[in-house]
Order: structure tokens, then sequence, then C-alpha cells
């Protein structure tokens, strides 16, 4: 086995530091000038899948079966092609990052088997071609990571066809036109022509508001502009619940199946608009083509919430040098079987044991190791994943509930008889205390314009919570949020805007009225449907949320125990007046008990 080796020592840079720009194998592989690939992934009997690998490099047609990545977070990854065509029988990359004082040691190596003579001499240029690339691409990538380069490597944009340019302008100030571009537009077309393709094939605007250094739903109404301008194309993405990958991605939430199969953990998983169902964006083909396939399709980087994952062969037993921080996590391996979640609090962490229907928890061992066995008679990988979701993910519920989606994109909505399970929803209603008296004392005109300017008071303190209305019934206002805490700060601002409203409108009209709102919230699981041409919500509760609004008496709010003992809720009513109360309600067997919020 041939080797090639190259080592930096940055006494400045920690691992924790490094890690993310060296580990993210797909944008190294791209800088490195490397083509992008497809695999084929084969369901084996005993539950694994194999991957088979085809692309080209310099002429050369190469095939071969890809093992999964190995990594340590911070610490380690490896990576292992066995070739059936080609150059090499054996070919990968290893790195090794070191903890030095405040800085690291970093260990970057290549390593080959030659097939024959012709193997001999490519590995040999490659590692030559490789070495003086590898060595300028690091001293790039320790520049931005120092903050003296704006960009993390010296990328070379693809020339623009003649009239994309033109095209941009066009799009940019129909984006802004919409409302909802906060003057980022242009930005963002200068993103999509000069930004490397690993950060333009699945887009995440949340990722994206760090980079601009704004709000994320700013940055996420901003793509939802770019989507309505024509400058950028909808992905909704059906991830699997174990490698988070997009294995179903779709254009449009009617063409989104129920369920899917991953090929790659091979299993067959459902939907939940709360959990995996990801909205991304790419670029449109108006705009900027991007290759066919990607430029490496496993690795620390694609699959962020596993922090160690490790191949086995038959019987093989490894102990592997780990630092978990406390959180909860789960025990798995690569193939269908039996998963074990763990609460780690700190010190040592339990092993990990593979057999024949999953994994098993071995008793922890020393403090900062981890033990793998595998006893399931064949070759496995085991890892250790973090169980909560990608935080950068924007769900199909959050966007949803956003009031620039509903208005820029009204028709979006599920298939006639569709329906989707949504984990968590905060429903809010109001209601005019007294609208019937209202319309009987000033007229059917005049109360018709106080219940619209009401109606504008309430969209604004949805919509800069971050909520949408669903729909108005009557009087009535039903809205949607994906964080309790925005909802309830809605309903705050609802009530002290249409106070501020009718103190306003009672000064300049000298009516004989007054516009008191009632409001009340409920959180838990719904159903996502489509109803009449929009994409509304059905359960109970839904019904709860209407049954609480019954109970509000006008110029108070009330909230279900669910959406008052939220954590994020707890200080905001900190800051009110409240009391607890509890009535029985139509619909609902047992009492309910419920916060109301009185000043």
């Amino acid at each position: 086995m041939a080797k090639v080796e190259w080592t930096w020592h940055f006494e400045d840079l920690s691992p924790a530091v490094i890690w993310p720009v060296l580990a993210d194998t797909n944008r190294f592989n791209e800088i490195l000038g490397l083509p992008s690939y497809r695999l084929e992934e084969v369901a084996q009997p005993n539950g694994t899948v194999l991957r088979r690998g085809t692309g080209t490099v310099a002429g050369i047609a190469l095939a071969w079966e890809e093992k999964p990545y190995e990594w340590v977070l911070h610490r380690r990854f490896r990576q292992t092609r066995i070739f059936s065509k080609g150059p090499f029988r054996v070919f990968g990359p290893t790195l090794d990052i070191t903890p030095s004082g405040a800085g690291s040691t970093v260990v970057y190596a290549l390593h080959w088997e030659p097939v024959n003579w012709l193997g001999k001499l490519s590995g040999v240029r490659l590692a030559r071609s490789a070495g003086r690339t590898i060595e300028r691409r690091m001293r790039e990538a320790v520049a931005f990571l120092r903050g003296s380069a704006p960009i993390m490597f010296d990328y070379a944009a693809p020339v623009l066809p003649a009239g994309v340019r033109e095209r941009l302008e066009a799009m940019v100030r129909d984006a802004e036109a919409t409302g909802y571009a906060h003057g980022l537009a242009r930005r963002l077309a200068d993103r999509l022509v000069s930004a490397m393709e690993v950060d333009l094939q699945r887009l995440r605007p949340k990722a994206l508001a760090g980079t601009f250094g704004t709000s994320q739903r700013n940055a996420i109404e901003l793509c939802l502009a770019g989507v309505k301008a024509r400058m950028l194309d909808m992905r909704w993405d059906l991830l699997c619940a174990n490698c988070r990958g997009a294995k179903v991605t779709v254009p449009s939430l009617d063409q989104l199946p129920r369920g899917a199969h991953c090929p790659s953990c091979n299993i067959d998983y459902g939907r939940d608009f709360a959990r995996n169902v990801e909205l991304t964006f790419a670029p449109s083909p108006l705009i900027r083509t991007l290759g066919v396939g990607s430029f490496c399709l496993s690795g620390p980087a694609t699959t962020p919430h596993v922090l160690v994952q490790q191949l086995l062969a038959p019987g093989e037993r490894r102990v592997v040098a780990v630092d978990l921080p406390p959180g909860p996590y789960r025990l798995r391996t690569l193939h269908p079987g039996r998963a074990v979640d763990i609460e780690h609090a700190g010190g040592a962490v339990p092993g990990l044991r593979i057999v024949a229907d999953g994994v098993e928890a071995l008793p922890p061992g020393a403090a900062g190791e981890v033990s793998f066995v595998n006893d399931a008679g064949f070759e496995l990988a085991a890892l250790i994943e973090a169980r909560g979701w990608v935080r950068e993910a924007l769900t199909a519920h959050e966007v949803t509930t956003l009031q620039a989606f509903r208005e820029l994109f009204a028709d979006a909505t599920l298939r006639p008889g569709d329906e989707a399970g949504v984990g968590q929803v905060t429903i809010l209603f109001t209601d005019l205390r007294g609208s019937t008296a209202l319309y009987e004392q000033v007229g059917d005109a005049a109360a018709f314009n106080l219940v619209r300017e009401h109606f504008a008071v309430l969209g604004r303190a949805v919509r800069d919570a971050n909520g949408a209305i669903v729909k108005t019934i009557g009087d009535a206002v039903m809205a949607a949020f994906a964080d309790p805490a925005d909802a309830v700060r809605a309903a705050l601002a609802i009530r002290d805007d249409v106070a501020a409203l009718d103190r306003r409108l009672s000064a300049d009209r000298n009516l004989g009225t007054s516009l008191v709102v009632k409001v009340g919230l409920h959180m838990g699981p719904s159903i996502a449907v489509n109803l009449n041409d929009r994409l509304d919500y059905f359960g109970s509760t839904v019904n709860m949320a209407a049954r609480l609004q019954g109970q509000s008496q006008g110029g108070d709010i009330v909230l279900s125990r669910a959406v008052a003992d939220d954590p994020a809720v707890r200080p905001l009513l900190l800051r009110v007046a409240s009391r607890d109360e509890t009535v029985m309600l139509k619909g609902f067997a047992a009492p309910v008990p419920f916060a109301r919020i009185t000043a």
C-alpha cells in the first residue's frame, strides 16, 4: 500500500475550528477539482447496502465499491474505495487532527494500492499534483479561519452565458417589488453566480442568514421572493429519519408523497411536516445550471448529526477516543434494526455492541473512550448520533406558518384528499366581542370598515411574530405558529394594538362603541389538509384553541396549559398578570385547565 501525507501545525486553531473546513469533503473535493459522481445503492440480503460508484478522472473510467466513511468528530476521518475498474485496487484519504496546546497538528494522507504499472505511475503523479493543490487550498482555508480572507477558498466562478446578467437585473427588481426581499436581492443574485456548487445544491435560508448578517425570517422571505421572481427554484425534500438525507425531492407540495424508501439506510419512512419535510432552494436554470451528482455523497459534513461512525469487521472489537458533550444520543447501525437511545450527562459513555437485529448498549468504560463490538457476523458500520434535527433546516411546517409564504404562494397546497401530520403547531383564534351590536350601532358599512381595519392590525401582529393567517371566519381569525412563544407575543400585540386602534377610532370618529378582541391559544399535534384550495389545519388542537377563545371575555388572553407551560413562554408570562382556571369545554370529556392573561 502506497502512501503520501502532509502535516501542518497551527498554534492558534483548535480541532473544533479546523474540523468543519477539512471534514467538509464535498466542498474540499470540489475545490480540489475532482469531478462529481453518482452512487448506485443496492440492498443486500443481510440488510446492509452495497454502494457502487462510477466516475471519470483524467479520461480514465472508474468503478468502485464505496465503503462507509469512518470518523470521530473533531479528531479523524477515513474513507476507502475498492475498485473494480481503473488503475487502483484501493484508494482513499485520511485526516487526523491532534490537539496541541491551544492549537492543532493536522495530518492529511492519501493511501492507494496500484493494480498495474498505470496505477503506480498515476499514484505518483496524483500525489505530486494533489500535494501542490492541497497545500494551496490549506493556506486559503487557514487565512479564512484567521479572518484574513473573506471566503474560504479562492474559487473561480463559471462564465455566465450571454443575457444572464440582464435577466438577473430584472429578477432583482421583481424580487424587491414583492416587499419581502429586504434589499438583499442583489446580494442573493451575486451569490447565485459566484458561489461554489456545494453552497447552491441545497440552499438553506437559515444558513444564508448567517452569511448575509440578517435575521432568519428575512432570509426565508428573501428566498421566497427569489422564487416569485424566478431567480430560485423550490425543492421540497422528504428527509430520511435515519441519515437525514433528501431521498425524495419535488418542486411543489402537491407532488410530495406520503412516504419514501431510503436506499442508503434500507428503510421505509413516512412524512411529518414539522420534522422531515424541508424546503430548500436552488438557482433557477435560467441563471445557472449545476452539475449532476455530488462531489462526496457521504461523510461527516453530509450527516452532521452523526458524531462518531465506525466500520467494523465481523468479530472486531475497537476502543475509540471520543469526547461527547452532554445531550441525548442514539446508538445504531447503518442497516435496519433496533437502536438504543441514551441520555448522556457527562463522563463515560455506554459502549455499543452490534448484533443481528440492531445494537445493544454496553456498560460505560473509561471516560473519553467508547467501545465498539461487532457480533453480527458480517461487516457493519455503527454510529453515535445526536437525536436533534438539523437546526438550519426550514421545515414545511415552519414555512407554511409564515405569512409571506401564504401571500406569495397561495396556491401551494397538498393534493385534494391528501393530508400531512404536524408534530406540534400553535393555533391562535380571535374574535370581536359584541360584533353583532357593533353592526347595529354604527351601520353595516361603517362596521365593515372597522372590522377591516382590525383585520389589518391582526395581520401585522401575526406576521411580525413569524406566524400566518390561515383564514378568517366572519369577524374571527385563525392563525398558525411554529413556535408557541411567537404565538403568545402575537396575542399580546393583538390585544394592545386593537386597544390602541379602538382609542384612535373613538377619538377620530366619536364612536359610541368599542373594539374589544377575544383571544385563545392551544398547542399540539395537528393534520395539515387542503381545504378550499388553501393549506388548513384540522383536529382536536384546532378545536381546543377555538373553544378556549370562547372562554375569553374580551381584552384578556386564554392560553392552554400546553402553551403556558412551554419553557419559552414562561418568561413572557412573568411580565403580565395572569391566573389559572379550569372549565368544562364542549367536546372534551375532562375539565380543561388554562391560564388567563388579564393585564
